[in-house]
């Protein structure tokens, strides 16, 4: 994919559209730290590194994987290719596709609890980095000493989430921001692309001509349903689960000829 022209830029404004990605299982097929892993010597954490991981405390637990994995002697490089080896979900890339064919309409995101090396990484080894006006994730960044070291994203208040990172508090104020940003002008649709508990949370911030596309059978997805029985009044955004993102393009396209 080729980068956007000045031209692009300048339409920012009009876009219709927000969609919001997670990155880990939601763009690639897989967890990043798992992939990363594979690098290692024996190609598995030990035992008493796994069992270290506290509920709520996930990247603290990456820190922890990515230091041991500088103390086996990893090399940067290594870490830098298995990332960019990582395949993406089924149909992914012709989302991004069929969202670079109508960048007029669509501003994307990442909102994701891996980190920005990673990321971007794996963004740019798939030339669709361009595509994505905003990475909100934990810094990560390699010292001297060739360790990637990450810091938590932010601090906030919500109990429903891990300690470093709220989504839903990531996605309000980006909301606030861009409205100002464009004029005072809303986006007419939010689309929440996602796979994981937490994004749970985000997607109760939707409204009712917002959607909700949480990866079929993955927890999001399961939650989400019970969610909708239980509760319906208090979620209110449509829900559309896909296995593949052609899934996705199909449904935004039907949005795209009603709207």
């Amino acid at each position: 994919m080729t980068a956007p022209s000045n031209s692009t830029h300048a339409a920012q404004q009009e876009q219709r559209f927000l969609v919001l990605f997670d990155f880990d299982e939601t763009i690639i097929c897989e967890s990043s730290d798992d992939s990363v892993v594979r690098v290692l010597p024996g190609q598995q954490l030990p035992t008493w590194l796994t069992d270290s991981y506290r509920e709520g405390h996930y990247s603290e637990f990456s820190q922890k994987i990515l230091a041991y994995m500088a103390e086996q002697g990893v090399s940067k490089e290594s870490i830098h290719s298995a990332v960019e080896k990582i395949p993406p979900n089924p149909g992914l890339l012709n989302l991004f596709q069929f969202m670079q064919s109508h960048q007029q309409d669509f501003e994307l995101v990442v909102v994701s609890d891996a980190n920005m090396y990673f990321i971007e990484t794996w963004l740019e080894h798939a030339g669709v980095r361009h595509l994505f006006r905003k990475i909100f994730t934990n810094p990560g960044s390699f010292d001297a000493t060739g360790r990637l070291v990450l810091q938590p994203f932010h601090s906030h208040s919500c109990s429903r989430c891990p300690v470093n990172m709220c989504k839903q508090a990531i996605l309000r104020e980006y909301l606030v921001d861009r409205q100002k940003e464009r004029g005072g002008t809303p986006f007419t649709r939010v689309f929440y692309i996602g796979d994981g508990s937490n994004d749970v949370c985000p997607s109760q911030a939707l409204g009712p001509e917002d959607t909700a596309f949480p990866r079929r059978d993955y927890p999001m997805h399961r939650l989400l349903v019970e969610m909708q029985q239980l509760q319906s009044a208090k979620f209110k955004a449509n829900i559309v689960p896909w296995v593949s993102g052609e899934d996705i393009v199909d449904c935004l396209k039907k949005m795209m000829e009603e709207s």
